[in-house]
Protein backbone atom coordinates (compact mmCIF):
# COMPACT_ATOMS: atom_id res chain seq x y z
CA UNK A 1 0.00 0.00 0.00
CA UNK A 2 1.58 3.32 -0.99
CA UNK A 3 2.61 5.60 1.81
CA UNK A 4 0.21 8.47 2.41
CA UNK A 5 1.96 11.80 2.76
CA UNK A 6 0.74 14.13 5.45
CA UNK A 7 -0.49 17.47 4.13
CA UNK A 8 1.97 20.31 4.47
CA UNK A 9 1.18 22.50 7.46
CA UNK A 10 -0.70 25.64 6.50
CA UNK A 11 1.03 28.88 7.35
CA UNK A 12 -1.52 31.65 7.74
CA UNK A 13 -0.82 34.86 5.88
CA UNK A 14 0.25 37.75 8.12
CA UNK A 15 -2.49 40.12 9.18
CA UNK A 16 -2.69 43.25 7.06
CA UNK A 17 -1.41 46.46 8.65
CA UNK A 18 -4.04 48.64 10.32
CA UNK A 19 -2.82 51.43 8.02
CA UNK A 20 0.10 52.36 5.80
CA UNK A 21 1.60 55.79 6.46
CA UNK A 22 3.45 57.31 3.52
CA UNK A 23 6.07 60.00 3.34
CA UNK A 24 5.67 62.16 0.23
CA UNK A 25 8.84 63.84 -1.10
CA UNK A 26 11.23 61.16 -2.31
CA UNK A 27 8.90 58.30 -1.33
CA UNK A 28 5.58 58.80 -3.10
CA UNK A 29 6.87 61.34 -5.61
CA UNK A 30 10.37 62.10 -6.84
CA UNK A 31 10.16 65.81 -6.02
CA UNK A 32 13.56 66.21 -4.41
CA UNK A 33 15.00 67.47 -7.76
CA UNK A 34 12.19 70.06 -7.80
CA UNK A 35 13.18 71.27 -4.33
CA UNK A 36 16.86 71.39 -5.27
CA UNK A 37 16.06 73.44 -8.38
CA UNK A 38 13.95 75.84 -6.33
CA UNK A 39 16.76 76.22 -3.77
CA UNK A 40 19.39 76.83 -6.46
CA UNK A 41 17.25 79.45 -8.18
CA UNK A 42 16.52 81.32 -4.95
CA UNK A 43 20.15 81.29 -3.82
CA UNK A 44 21.35 82.40 -7.27
CA UNK A 45 18.85 85.28 -7.17
CA UNK A 46 20.67 86.49 -4.05
CA UNK A 47 24.12 86.13 -5.59
CA UNK A 48 25.11 82.80 -4.09
CA UNK A 49 25.71 79.24 -5.20
CA UNK A 50 24.02 76.10 -3.91
CA UNK A 51 25.75 72.74 -4.23
CA UNK A 52 24.16 69.30 -4.42
CA UNK A 53 25.84 68.44 -1.10
CA UNK A 54 24.20 71.44 0.57
CA UNK A 55 20.84 70.45 -0.88
CA UNK A 56 21.12 66.97 0.61
CA UNK A 57 21.18 68.52 4.11
CA UNK A 58 17.57 69.57 3.59
CA UNK A 59 16.10 66.18 2.65
CA UNK A 60 13.34 65.20 5.09
CA UNK A 61 13.59 68.35 7.22
CA UNK A 62 10.79 70.58 8.43
CA UNK A 63 10.54 73.46 5.95
CA UNK A 64 11.48 76.09 8.51
CA UNK A 65 14.65 74.14 9.32
CA UNK A 66 15.49 73.92 5.61
CA UNK A 67 14.76 77.63 5.17
CA UNK A 68 17.22 78.49 7.96
CA UNK A 69 19.95 76.47 6.21
CA UNK A 70 19.20 78.23 2.89
CA UNK A 71 19.39 81.58 4.67
CA UNK A 72 22.58 80.84 6.59
CA UNK A 73 24.51 78.90 3.95
CA UNK A 74 23.03 80.38 0.77
CA UNK A 75 23.03 84.02 1.78
CA UNK A 76 19.29 84.47 1.17
CA UNK A 77 18.50 87.55 3.25
CA UNK A 78 14.78 87.01 3.69
CA UNK A 79 12.52 86.08 6.63
CA UNK A 80 12.19 82.32 7.08
CA UNK A 81 8.47 82.34 6.24
CA UNK A 82 9.20 84.11 2.97
CA UNK A 83 11.91 81.61 2.06
CA UNK A 84 9.46 78.77 2.72
CA UNK A 85 6.80 80.46 0.58
CA UNK A 86 9.23 81.05 -2.29
CA UNK A 87 10.52 77.47 -2.29
CA UNK A 88 7.08 75.95 -1.86
CA UNK A 89 5.55 78.06 -4.61
CA UNK A 90 8.26 77.10 -7.09
CA UNK A 91 7.91 73.38 -6.33
CA UNK A 92 4.12 73.56 -6.71
CA UNK A 93 4.61 75.19 -10.13
CA UNK A 94 6.73 72.26 -11.22
CA UNK A 95 4.28 69.66 -9.87
CA UNK A 96 1.44 71.31 -11.78
CA UNK A 97 3.47 70.75 -14.94
CA UNK A 98 4.20 67.09 -14.11
CA UNK A 99 3.80 64.89 -11.05
CA UNK A 100 6.93 62.69 -10.83
CA UNK A 101 5.40 59.58 -9.23
CA UNK A 102 7.97 57.14 -7.93
CA UNK A 103 8.00 53.82 -9.84
CA UNK A 104 5.52 51.42 -8.27
CA UNK A 105 3.86 54.05 -6.04
CA UNK A 106 0.51 54.28 -7.83
CA UNK A 107 0.29 50.51 -8.20
CA UNK A 108 0.94 49.97 -4.48
CA UNK A 109 -1.58 52.65 -3.51
CA UNK A 110 -4.22 50.95 -5.67
CA UNK A 111 -3.41 47.51 -4.25
CA UNK A 112 -3.72 48.79 -0.67
CA UNK A 113 -7.05 50.39 -1.49
CA UNK A 114 -8.29 47.14 -3.05
CA UNK A 115 -7.19 45.27 0.10
CA UNK A 116 -9.07 47.71 2.34
CA UNK A 117 -5.93 49.10 4.02
CA UNK A 118 -6.29 52.84 4.77
CA UNK A 119 -3.39 55.16 3.93
CA UNK A 120 -2.24 58.47 5.36
CA UNK A 121 0.24 60.94 3.92
CA UNK A 122 2.77 62.16 6.49
CA UNK A 123 4.93 64.92 5.06
CA UNK A 124 6.88 67.94 6.21
CA UNK A 125 5.73 69.79 3.10
CA UNK A 126 2.75 72.06 3.68
CA UNK A 127 -0.88 71.25 2.99
CA UNK A 128 -1.09 73.44 -0.11
CA UNK A 129 1.59 71.33 -1.79
CA UNK A 130 0.47 67.94 -0.48
CA UNK A 131 -3.05 68.55 -1.74
CA UNK A 132 -1.70 69.37 -5.20
CA UNK A 133 0.02 65.99 -5.30
CA UNK A 134 -2.84 63.97 -3.81
CA UNK A 135 -5.42 65.55 -6.13
CA UNK A 136 -3.47 64.19 -9.08
CA UNK A 137 -3.35 60.63 -7.76
CA UNK A 138 -5.97 57.89 -7.36
CA UNK A 139 -9.22 59.25 -5.92
CA UNK A 140 -9.62 58.52 -2.22
CA UNK A 141 -6.15 56.99 -1.90
CA UNK A 142 -5.42 58.85 1.34
CA UNK A 143 -7.81 58.93 4.28
CA UNK A 144 -5.92 61.83 5.87
CA UNK A 145 -2.96 64.14 5.29
CA UNK A 146 -0.60 65.23 8.07
CA UNK A 147 1.57 68.11 6.86
CA UNK A 148 4.39 70.22 8.23
CA UNK A 149 2.12 73.19 8.90
CA UNK A 150 -0.24 71.02 10.99
CA UNK A 151 2.22 69.82 13.64
CA UNK A 152 4.27 71.63 16.27
CA UNK A 153 7.27 69.29 16.03
CA UNK A 154 8.35 68.00 12.64
CA UNK A 155 10.37 64.94 11.70
CA UNK A 156 12.52 63.41 13.21
CA UNK A 157 10.12 63.91 16.14
CA UNK A 158 7.44 61.16 16.24
CA UNK A 159 4.58 63.67 16.42
CA UNK A 160 3.62 63.61 12.69
CA UNK A 161 3.25 59.83 12.65
CA UNK A 162 1.43 59.70 15.97
CA UNK A 163 -1.00 62.34 14.70
CA UNK A 164 -1.64 60.28 11.55
CA UNK A 165 -2.42 57.13 13.55
CA UNK A 166 -4.68 59.09 15.90
CA UNK A 167 -6.62 60.60 13.00
CA UNK A 168 -7.13 57.16 11.49
CA UNK A 169 -8.17 55.73 14.85
CA UNK A 170 -5.53 53.00 14.79
CA UNK A 171 -2.64 51.93 17.01
CA UNK A 172 0.63 53.28 15.61
CA UNK A 173 2.31 49.96 16.44
CA UNK A 174 -0.12 48.19 14.09
CA UNK A 175 0.85 50.37 11.12
CA UNK A 176 3.66 50.32 8.57
CA UNK A 177 5.47 53.48 7.47
CA UNK A 178 7.17 54.00 4.11
CA UNK A 179 10.01 56.53 4.15
CA UNK A 180 13.11 57.48 2.18
CA UNK A 181 15.19 59.80 4.38
CA UNK A 182 17.06 59.16 7.64
CA UNK A 183 15.06 62.01 9.22
CA UNK A 184 11.73 60.48 8.25
CA UNK A 185 12.81 56.97 9.19
CA UNK A 186 13.81 58.24 12.63
CA UNK A 187 10.40 59.89 13.04
CA UNK A 188 8.43 56.76 12.15
CA UNK A 189 10.56 54.47 14.28
CA UNK A 190 10.34 56.85 17.24
CA UNK A 191 6.55 56.51 16.95
CA UNK A 192 6.92 52.74 17.31
CA UNK A 193 5.99 51.99 13.69
CA UNK A 194 7.48 49.18 11.61
CA UNK A 195 9.24 51.03 8.82
CA UNK A 196 10.26 50.36 5.24
CA UNK A 197 13.04 52.59 3.91
CA UNK A 198 13.01 52.99 0.13
CA UNK A 199 16.16 54.44 -1.40
CA UNK A 200 15.77 57.72 -3.28
CA UNK A 201 18.12 60.72 -3.09
CA UNK A 202 20.08 59.62 -0.02
CA UNK A 203 21.05 56.03 0.95
CA UNK A 204 18.87 54.22 3.46
CA UNK A 205 21.10 53.20 6.37
CA UNK A 206 21.30 49.66 7.66
CA UNK A 207 19.60 49.72 11.07
CA UNK A 208 18.45 46.88 13.27
CA UNK A 209 14.75 46.26 12.64
CA UNK A 210 14.56 48.48 9.55
CA UNK A 211 13.29 46.97 6.31
CA UNK A 212 14.73 48.33 3.08
CA UNK A 213 13.97 48.25 -0.65
CA UNK A 214 15.64 49.76 -3.67
CA UNK A 215 12.28 50.63 -5.24
CA UNK A 216 8.55 50.46 -4.56
CA UNK A 217 8.33 48.28 -7.65
CA UNK A 218 9.58 45.45 -5.42
CA UNK A 219 6.96 46.06 -2.72
CA UNK A 220 3.46 44.59 -2.51
CA UNK A 221 0.69 44.33 0.09
CA UNK A 222 1.87 40.91 1.27
CA UNK A 223 5.34 42.28 1.93
CA UNK A 224 3.95 45.17 3.97
CA UNK A 225 1.94 42.66 5.98
CA UNK A 226 5.13 40.71 6.72
CA UNK A 227 6.91 43.90 7.80
CA UNK A 228 3.95 44.85 10.00
CA UNK A 229 4.11 41.40 11.59
CA UNK A 230 7.72 42.00 12.63
CA UNK A 231 9.72 40.54 9.75
CA UNK A 232 12.69 42.56 8.54
CA UNK A 233 12.93 42.54 4.75
CA UNK A 234 15.96 43.75 2.82
CA UNK A 235 15.60 44.11 -0.95
CA UNK A 236 18.51 46.47 -1.52
CA UNK A 237 20.94 43.72 -2.46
Amino acid sequence: MPETLAPAPHTPAPTLPAAVLWDMDGTLVDTEPYWIRAEQELVAEHGGTWTHEQALQLVGNALTVSAAIVRDQGGVDLPLDEIVDRLLGRVVEQVRERVPWQPGALELLTALSDAGVPCALVTMSYASFAQEVVSRGPAGAFATLVTGDQVSRGKPDPEPYLVAAERLGVDAAACVAIEDSPTGIASARAAGIATLGVEAVVPVPHLDGLSRAASLEKVDVAMLARIGAGEVVDLTR
